[in-house]
């Protein structure tokens, strides 16, 4: 069969990535597959990653890399021994995290892997974080990122975590962030976001008024949350961002100095 005929049959365009498994290693593949033995001998087994060449297609390489990130992840924040995680979350994890190959997204499926990593292995508070990435665009997860890095945490007088004050930003600003120019787009993806109760504390409500073009996206006390367990960390969120309850005089003032700084922005 010559070339032309090849790619003829190729309607899929599955060669091209089928060639790219050659070069994937029978060392790396054994490392992942023992690294997924070792915190859940039955996702091990039914997930088939112990092979004895090669990864047969796709989405069994986007488990490979989503369990080497997992167990770099657990290695920084959870390094006792004999951790493990429950098979539901494990299963739902590779199965939903396997369909993704966005660096970013991948790297929040394994960082919700490491963080189901227990002692005891009976954890599945993560499902909800599983039930919620899963819903998630790219470019909404890379909104996600964003605001919960950019925007200011503290702790509320009962000890909440929350935002210290509203993230707001122009439509300009959103369309750096995200590399994307389609406003309606944008205003579809924030507000799914909203439904979502990942962003919104300010009059706006979440995502654009209807009568501006700047955009609440502050996050909210469950996106921080979920933004933690999805970099591997499953203890005290407020621990993660070394957070300890504000004096009210100094969080004014700090306030003020931010909303003076989002004012300069838009300017």
């Amino acid at each position: 069969m010559d070339e032309k005929d090849s790619k003829s049959l190729d309607i899929f365009g599955i060669k091209p990535v089928a060639d790219s498994l050659k070069i994937v290693t029978k060392s790396v593949i054994d490392a992942a597959g023992a690294f997924l033995s070792r915190i859940c001998l039955p996702a091990a087994e039914e997930f088939g990653l112990m092979l004895s060449d090669r990864v047969k297609h796709w989405r069994e390489i986007n488990k490979v890399r989503l369990l080497q990130k997992a167990e770099e992840k657990l290695i920084k924040y959870n390094p006792e021994k004999d951790q493990h995680a429950h098979p539901r979350l494990v299963a739902e994890i590779l199965n939903k995290g396997s369909w993704e190959a966005n660096e970013e997204v991948q790297d929040m499926w394994a960082g919700l892997l490491a963080s189901s990593c227990t002692k005891d292995g009976t954890d599945e508070s993560n499902l909800l974080f599983i039930n919620i990435l899963s819903q998630l665009t790219s470019l909404q997860a890379k909104i996600l990122n964003y605001v919960c890095e950019n925007g200011r945490k503290t702790l509320s007088k009962a000890g909440w975590l929350q935002s210290a004050d509203e993230l707001v930003v122009h439509l300009d600003i959103l369309q750096t962030i995200t590399n994307c120019t389609d406003f309606h787009r944008l205003d579809r993806e924030l507000d799914h976001l909203r439904n979502l109760g990942l962003i919104g504390q300010s009059g706006l409500g979440g995502g654009f008024g209807p009568d501006s073009t700047d955009a609440d996206i502050t996050p909210t006390g469950l996106a921080l949350q979920m933004y933690v367990r999805c970099k591997g960390f499953i203890d005290d969120p407020s621990t993660f961002f070394e957070l300890v309850k504000s004096d009210p005089e100094i969080l004014e003032t700090d306030k003020q100095d931010t909303q003076q700084k989002n004012r300069g922005d838009r300017e």
